[in-house]
């Protein structure tokens, strides 16, 4: 039992699906370019930031997949869903994953490489 805004357990068989975050804007338009050497530096230092490597090499396979595969995913890893945009997770272990936007999707005012 539980309020409306408490967090599920697996227990209970509400999983928190996983949706296509908000359409967001970077600070200065970027190219699609810089996007991806943003999205690089932050996965080759995420596990800096705490946090079970395995977990981390999930999350981006599931922020690089579609939707449905992303589900099955984080599913298998036992990643507990806070925001169903996937910009806070934890593990079993209740250690927090936050992940940025920026490599969830793209920006709206992404310039595309010629």
């Amino acid at each position: 039992m539980g309020c409306a805004g408490s967090s599920q357990s697996k227990a209970d068989g509400a999983v928190k699906k996983i949706r296509k975050p908000k359409p967001w804007k970077h600070p200065q338009p970027i190219t699609k370019t810089q996007l991806m050497q943003l999205r690089d530096e932050f996965w080759d230092t995420a596990p800096h930031y705490g946090g079970r490597k395995e977990i981390w090499d999930a999350l981006r396979a599931a922020a690089e997949a579609d939707l449905t595969l992303a589900q099955a995913i984080v599913d298998s890893a036992g990643v507990i869903i806070q925001s169903s945009d996937l910009t806070v997770c934890y593990d079993e272990r209740g250690a927090k994953y936050e992940l940025p936007k920026y490599v969830l999707s793209e920006p709206t005012n992404l310039i595309r490489d010629s």
